[in-house]
């Protein structure tokens, strides 16, 4: 996997060769292993590796996907929506650090944080955290410092009030609640940074799996609130990185 930035340094520096440059940057950007076209540009074009969408895939199409993103030079991968009994038999091959309630593995190291500050996870209720737990791991293996606020829902307004400090100088804030999905729009009036609601499907029949919570926090009255799929915690961890590292790929 090419490193454009540290090749176009050693061209400039002299220790690669421009005809060696432009080797390097013919190779394939994707490598094709019959059942799925790996992507080894991501990268260079997004500045993230791809992820593995484990929902659906077999524990030896997972394999055949690490193998290739190993072999390219991908330290660390992650795996999401992936079942205990995948991460089983893909541990055999592929060492991971499995978390079964977020149903996510780490293939490899979790990078030290270089975002330009803190990304605030909170759920309304504790029946949000896998949810949370799949956008809080998705934001630190992105580089990220990451502040869990777990069952601060509107119900009990005083035990969100209670992490003002940690709200108000947040860089990112990901809100995550079912029921009626209120919590989005009291972070989004509390904090001055950007609020990425993501509506679950916990709540009663008049939810409507996450429906509800989905309309509430598409219709909020506070500004800078953006709003996700029901469930998606990886797609607000993932935003909630690009907005953390913005300031840095600006200033490169």
């Amino acid at each position: 996997m090419i490193d454009i930035r540290t090749l176009l340094e050693n061209v400039r520096d002299g220790r690669t060769g421009i005809d060696e440059a432009i080797l390097e940057l013919k190779e394939k950007p994707f490598e094709d292993i019959g059942f799925a076209k790996v992507d080894l540009h991501r990268r260079i074009r997004q500045g993230a590796a791809e992820v593995i969408y484990g929902q659906g895939k077999t524990p030896e199409q997972i394999i055949g996907i690490l193998d290739a993103m190993k072999r390219n030079g991908q330290d660390t991968v992650l795996v999401t929506r992936l079942s205990k009994e995948a991460a089983d038999i893909v541990s055999s091959v592929h060492p991971l650090d499995y978390h079964e309630e977020a149903r996510i593995g780490i293939a490899g190291p979790v990078p030290e944080p270089d975002g330009i500050g803190t990304i605030v996870v909170a759920t309304g209720g504790t029946s949000d955290i896998p949810v949370a737990e799949e956008a809080a791991l998705t934001a630190e293996v992105l580089g990220n410092t990451v502040i869990r606020l777990y069952d601060v829902g509107v119900a009990g307004l005083h035990r969100t009030l209670s992490h003002l400090d940690e709200i108000m100088s947040a860089d990112v804030i990901i809100a995550i609640a079912g029921m009626e999905g209120a919590l989005a729009s009291v972070l989004g009036g509390l904090s001055d940074c950007p609020v990425i609601a993501v509506p679950t499907s916990v709540g009663y029949g008049a939810a409507f799996g996450g429906l509800a919570a989905l309309l509430s926090m598409l219709n909020s009255c506070a500004s800078g609130v953006s709003v996700v799929n029901i469930d998606n915690g990886f797609g607000a961890g993932y935003l909630a990185s690009m907005i953390n590292h913005k300031r840095i790929k600006e200033e490169r």
